[in-house]
């Protein structure tokens, strides 16, 4: 499973959570297992491992939107407390790709912030466009929409995010 650390990364940044995104990357690798004779050899088989991990994350999301949400008060608390004695990079789990090494290097809460607070539909194709690289069409086949609208949520996004940034800067004193 060469792609399974990129993927686990994408699911990370697509649910903020790291139990929900094992449990949206476990089912999209299951469904890519039990339908890779669908697979057409030749054709970019990232982009459609991507393609089931984001319509795994979209249905699991309608289905959990439809339910009041549960949170455990221990769990919470544990997972602060696990942060804050800097317990993430012991984790023994999946491995972090270099890009998420570096940008966990250079990229401030905050900014992380300001890309995980765009709307779905903005954040998805600003997150495979600009950090996972995609072009327009992969994108368009992972997100099963027409090429147009991809490039119009990534315009979108790209200036919410430009704005959500200028905000963050303005608050910071940062000169323009």
């Amino acid at each position: 499973m060469p792609f399974a650390p990129q993927l686990y990364s994408a699911a990370l940044r697509m649910t903020r959570n790291p139990t929900d995104a094992e449990d949206v990357l476990q089912e999209a690798l299951l469904k890519a297992f039990r339908g890779y004779h669908t697979y057409e050899s030749g054709t970019n088989l990232k982009a459609w491992l991507y393609r089931i991990l984001t319509n795994t994350f979209i249905n699991k999301y309608r289905e959990r939107s439809r339910r009041p949400s549960e949170v455990e008060l221990g769990e919470l608390e544990d997972l602060y407390l696990f942060k804050r004695l800097g317990g993430e990079e012991s984790t023994g789990g999946a491995t972090r790709s270099a890009e998420e090494e570096a940008l966990e290097g250079f990229v401030d809460e905050d900014i992380k912030g300001a890309l995980e607070s765009l709307p779905e539909n903005f954040r998805m194709p600003v997150l495979l466009a600009d950090v996972e690289g995609f072009s327009y069409k992969e994108i368009a086949e992972i997100m099963d929409v027409p090429i147009g609208t991809v490039m119009s949520r990534l315009h979108r996004g790209r200036k919410a995010l430009q704005r959500a940034l200028w905000r963050l800067a303005e608050e910071r004193g940062i000169p323009a």
